[in-house]
């Protein structure tokens, strides 16, 4: 007798992260090429110790510092393991099978990743061909079988945001047909506007943090959810007992405890990507400032053939697109500008060779 399959998983197409990226220059996933200051990873790692890897985590004094930082309240705000986690909390907790998902599209796959699992039906949201995405046509997209609306400010891979009073009527429209709305803010802290407050005040809204990005913990898998506290209450009661591990939370404690930490954080990538942006625009390339750690510039040549000459021959990782819309592009990473030094003089050598 065969055994049971959920046909929902079993009929999703998967394609998972490249592995082996170990030892290579990592400009392809929005990491932070360069991590942590040592001192600083250094220092903590002392209070790791056996008795610490002995005890279940305990969440609870990482989230009192956290809903300080954002100037809220413990009950707005659980940890998870990575956006990732939290995505899959918030679609199983909020969404119904058979009825719909609504995105932007492209956009981080995982969100119809967990539809196609979840039984969920996901509507894509087409951007134009300027790249531009038509806040009508989300409305429009929005119906009675809707259950969840998905924004994010800004938005991977295009890196478009949205104003108050878009996302305003995107909130309506959901409370409208009994949806939620979930903003993802990935990449807050390389943009300085968030719509933190409708989370927090908001009867509907879901805001996503993660500290892979800025706070460069990629490898421990931190995210938080922020809401109201029923919100935070019904997510909490779908959560696993022990999702985030202790690691994660003391690096997210410390990492709050250090506010000069974090502006030099912000202040590297600024600079980085000021850099990387004159540098490509003085050479002759077409760039995109995506708002986030990332830029799109379009090489002279084939995407794909530089992206793989660049892999290959310089042990440098830049993400290219089969999507008809980006498929000129490629999606850089942004770091310090010694970082992005690295990634340019690789990119001009590798762009001007196929002229060759």
């Amino acid at each position: 007798m065969k055994y049971y399959v959920d046909e929902h998983i079993k009929n999703t197409y998967r394609v998972f992260p490249q592995q082996g990226r170990y030892g290579y220059h990592r400009f392809d996933m929005n990491e932070n090429p360069e991590g942590l200051p040592k001192k600083f990873v250094d220092e903590v790692l002392k209070e790791i110790t056996p008795e610490f890897l002995a005890i279940y985590p305990e969440p609870d004094r990482f989230l009192h510092k956290y809903a300080d930082f954002i100037g809220a309240s413990y009950e707005n705000v659980m940890a998870t393991n990575g956006s990732d986690m939290a995505i899959r909390y918030l679609l199983e907790t909020f969404g119904e099978k058979g009825k719909e998902v609504v995105t932007v599209s492209p956009s981080f796959e995982m969100y119809w990743v967990n539809c196609s699992i979840l039984g969920l039906k996901h509507v894509p949201v087409a951007y134009e061909q300027d790249l531009t995405i038509e806040i009508e046509k989300i409305l429009d997209a929005i119906s009675t079988d809707t259950r969840v609306v998905v924004l994010l400010n800004p938005n991977n891979p295009v890196g478009n945001v949205y104003t108050e009073e878009e996302l305003e009527r995107v909130i309506e429209r959901a409370k409208e047909v009994g949806a939620v709305v979930i903003i993802d803010e990935a990449y807050h802290y390389f943009y300085d506007r968030t719509f933190l407050p409708y989370a927090l005040n908001g009867e509907n809204v879901i805001l996503l943090r993660t500290f892979s990005k800025l706070f460069s913990l990629a490898a421990c898998r931190l995210g938080v959810v922020i809401s109201n506290p029923e919100i935070i209450h019904y997510v909490k009661n779908g959560r696993l007992s022990f999702d985030v591990n202790s690691i994660a939370l003391l690096f997210g404690e410390r990492i709050l405890e250090h506010p000069d930490l974090i502006n030099d954080l912000i202040r590297t990538e600024k600079e980085g990507k000021a850099y990387i942006l004159e540098e490509l625009e003085k050479a002759g390339y077409v760039c995109r400032d995506c708002r986030g750690n990332f830029i799109f510039v379009k090489p002279h040549h084939d995407a794909h053939e530089i992206a793989e000459k660049l892999e290959k021959e310089k042990k440098v990782l830049v993400h290219a697109y089969g999507n008809e819309l980006l498929k000129d592009y490629l999606r850089v990473s942004v770091g310090s500008a010694d970082a992005m030094k690295i990634f340019l003089n690789a990119f001009l050598e590798a762009d001007r060779q196929e002229e060759e």
